[in-house]
């Protein structure tokens, strides 16, 4: 398994992580995947369940406490970890969902890691003071409007 800041750190490289969204998304969900790895690829793993190790990547991000309870119940890991099945499909659209926003800030902050925890896990105005990590963890529209405000900085828009 990749360790999670090589992970992130990879992003300040641009030859080191794939190309396409769907493949760094992967990537970032512990999944491994071929060179032709699309989207509907990504989005049948997704449905199908994610393997429990898509947890530990970003719990190495962010820490236990933000991912599992938040996330994933940890009663939920467990059972699936000892039933070697994956994650229910809520839960995995869950992680799908964050690895979205973890992947946007990785290229927004070019692989710093502290730049992107710091983004992340700090309260922003523009989203009415919660932090984007929280907005991400709300809904799929928090997630959306997280890739909004990385797309506004991206666009040279002042945040």
């Amino acid at each position: 398994m990749v360790a999670a800041i090589t992970a992130i750190e990879a992003y300040a490289d641009p030859g080191a992580v794939p190309a396409n969204e769907p493949a760094r998304l992967a990537h970032l969900l512990a999944l491994r995947v071929n060179d032709d790895f699309d989207d509907v690829a990504l989005a049948r793993r997704v449905t199908e369940g994610l393997p429990v190790q898509a947890v530990s990547v970003l719990v190495e991000i962010f820490g236990k406490p933000h991912i599992i309870g938040p996330v994933v119940p940890e009663p939920t890991l467990r059972r699936m970890r000892k039933a070697h099945k994956p994650l229910p499909k809520e839960h995995s659209e869950r992680l799908y969902e964050l690895s979205r926003v973890v992947d946007a800030a990785s290229r927004a902050f070019h692989g710093q890691v502290d730049a992107v925890k710091a983004f992340l896990t700090r309260p922003h105005p523009l989203l009415d003071g919660q932090t984007p990590l929280d907005m991400t963890r709300s809904s799929s529209a928090g997630a959306d409007a997280v890739l909004n405000l990385l797309r506004r900085a991206g666009a040279g828009i002042a945040l």
